[in-house]
Parts: C-alpha cells; structure tokens; sequence
C-alpha cells in the first residue's frame, strides 16, 4: 500500500508582520502592564489616556479616543476609572453642558511624571537589542509602514467591524463567546 501524500503545508503564522509586532507588544508590554497595575493601580489602558492627556489637554472624550487609537465605549469606560481615582477631571464648556472637557489633576500629573521615565527607560531596555544605525533606520521603518497603514485603511473597501455579525457569520457549532438563541419549538 503506498504511503498518503503529505498535506500541504499551509503557510505560518509566524509569518505574518502584524501577528509578530503583536507578540512583540504582548511580551515588552507586559512590563508596562506590571508596572501600572504592580506600582500605580491603573491599568494600561488607564495609563495610555494619561499620556495623551498629558500632551494635550482639554480634549473631548471622542478625541481622546481618536489620539490614543481606542473605541468610544472603551475609552469612556476608563475615563470614569479615572475621574474615580482623581487622576482626571472632567469640565463642562460655559454655557453648553453637553460639551465636556477632560484634563489631568494633580494627582495625574504627578503619576505622569512618575511612570513615563520608567516605561521610557523599559522602550530604551528593549531597543538595546539593535545597533544604533538599527535603531534610527527601525524608527523609519515604524513611521513608512504606520502611513502605509493609514493608506491602506483609506482606501479600504472592506466593511467596517461589528462584533454583533460574529454569532450571524459564525459556522454552527463554533464558539463566539455568546449564547445562542434558543431554539423555535416544532
């Protein structure tokens, strides 16, 4: 009996340059994540709005959004960690209540001050491992294939997400993380 053909080798995973920048940040940024949460009790999602606002205060919480590269409804939900920490203040514009503006207190400032030098010093600690030609010509590189991104999503004609088409979409029998509807009576 002559042996089955092998299958075809499907191409890896390991291949791919957005899965590996993720495992990249997965593991540098578990130190961030120690850090924030181990050091200062917030998290780092938490930690990246206060970046953001440290730069440029009094941004609406829809900008905010948008500077840091996060969902409305995430970004919401962490500013009012926040706030209930006093790290952020909210202010209402005069004369439109609707309006709201967010900026560090204080104490956020003072935790910015704080923890920037130290996740700073754990970016320095890993970019130790290029030369530093290396170093230069990876930040050209970061900043060519962060436009070509911008690009790529311009032009897209891929429909935008929505979670909520996962369990439509889904096979039967797969898994999305939601009940499935019950079954109509015969």
């Amino acid at each position: 009996m002559p042996d089955a053909p092998e299958p075809a080798r499907r191409p890896a995973l390991d291949g791919l340059l957005l899965y590996r920048l993720h495992r990249l940040f997965s593991v540098g940024g578990s130190l961030v994540i120690r850090l924030c949460e181990g050091q200062f009790g917030i998290t780092r999602r938490e930690w990246r709005l206060i970046a953001v606002l440290a730069g440029r205060p009094d941004l609406s919480s829809s900008q905010l959004a948008q500077h840091a590269y996060l969902d409305a409804a995430r970004t919401s939900r962490a500013i009012g960690s926040l706030v209930d920490k006093a790290l952020v203040l909210r202010t209402h514009a005069p004369g439109d209540r609707r309006q709201v503006k967010l900026r560090l207190t204080p104490a956020g400032d003072a935790l910015y001050e704080q923890l920037f030098p130290l996740v700073e010093g754990i970016n320095a600690q890993l970019l130790q491992a290029l030369a530093p030609g290396e170093v230069q010509r990876f930040d050209q590189a970061i900043a060519q294939l962060q436009a070509r991104a911008a690009q790529m999503v311009a032009a897209s004609t891929l429909p935008k997400a929505d979670r909520r088409r996962r369990a439509a979409l889904s096979p039967p029998g797969v898994a999305t993380g939601r009940r499935s509807p019950r079954p109509a009576p015969d």
